[in-house]
């Protein structure tokens, strides 16, 4: 029996300890290991281990608005701290403040433009990185962003045309589409 347990030991590699569970950290064995080094670019690879490097070590914890703007989901660490205080920020269904501690394997959603943004915590950084190492701190689970509307481009005048003609006007309301609203809203006159 005894053997059995050595056994598991060595195969076993390191899960984490009681100790490590307590502290809420999580050890890195293979599961994070197989989307380094290996398979990516080695400039790249440099990069992740140095952002690894830099990020927090054991105990440790890194702030949502941080992590936020460290992977590039916003543009500046203000503007992670806004949407926070602004409910536009949740983590695992909660709205959460800026301060929160944010652990591997939460489930972030940021609301942005009218698009929402769900990721998985896949590494924590403290530094923001490059968009190539970004991408490796995260799953992306977003939907896909909704297609652009088919607009008619906007219709340049030539510098110093002046005013445009009726005859012009007329045109450019024809071009987007405007012309059946327009006679439709001057038939309605009494």
């Amino acid at each position: 029996m005894a053997a059995e347990h050595a056994d598991d030991n060595t195969t076993g590699g390191t899960n984490g300890t009681d100790a490590d569970v307590d502290a809420g950290t999580t050890t890195r064995p293979g599961t994070d290991q197989e989307t380094a080094p290996q398979d990516l670019d080695p400039t790249v690879a440099a990069a992740v281990s140095a952002a690894e490097a830099a990020g927090p070590q054991g105990g440790e914890s890194v702030r949502i608005d941080s992590w936020i703007w460290s992977v590039r989901l916003l543009k500046t660490r203000s503007m992670a701290a806004t949407a926070c205080r602004g409910g536009h920020v949740r983590v695992n269904g909660e709205r959460v403040k800026p301060a929160y501690s944010v652990r591997v394997g939460d489930e972030v959603r940021v609301r942005q433009e009218g698009r929402e943004r769900i990721v998985v915590v896949k590494r924590l950084i403290r530094k923001r990185v490059g968009a190539p190492v970004a991408v490796q701190c995260y799953v992306d689970n977003s939907p896909p962003p909704p297609p652009r509307e088919a607009v008619a481009p906007i219709a340049l005048r030539d510098r110093g045309a002046g005013r445009p003609t009726k005859r012009d006007r007329r045109e450019l309301e024809r071009l987007r589409g405007l012309e059946a609203s327009r006679r439709s809203a001057d038939h309605q006159k009494p």
